[in-house]
């Protein structure tokens, strides 16, 4: 199985949450869309341990099972997709959510995660963890 880890899926395996170290050990492919890769950023350089964070992150993404996936222009039109569709209904989550979102979806990819937002997609293959 692939996967797509959104942020707090990431903070949740780094602090050894068993249920996200258990999928991540059985996934054929585990993904981290670059908007996760600036949301961390944006974290590391708020916190104390900034040097040890990244270094922790690079070491995760160099594993033979880790892939970054980029934003592509068929990730944007679904991004256009999934925005209009929650907008139109009423039911919009944060930005970077949908570009989570749409990566996953265009990664035929299913989502980890701890963020109830990602229920108002419905096409979107996920698990959210409490």
């Amino acid at each position: 199985m692939r996967v797509v880890l959104d942020t707090s899926a990431y903070s949740h395996f780094r602090a050894n949450h068993a249920a996200i170290v258990d999928r991540i050990a059985t996934a054929d492919l585990v993904c981290v869309p670059t908007i996760v890769l600036g949301e961390l950023e944006a974290a590391f350089r708020l916190g104390r341990r900034t040097a040890d964070n990244r270094a922790k992150l690079e070491a995760f993404l160099q594993e033979d099972f880790v892939s970054v996936i980029a934003v592509t222009p068929d990730v944007a039109r679904r991004y256009g997709e999934l925005f209009t569709e929650l907008r139109r209904a009423g039911t919009p989550i944060p930005v970077n959510d949908i570009w989570i979102a749409a990566t996953t979806i265009d990664a035929s990819a299913h989502l980890l995660t701890f963020d109830r937002d990602f229920d108002r997609i419905s096409r979107l293959d996920r698990t959210v963890f409490q």
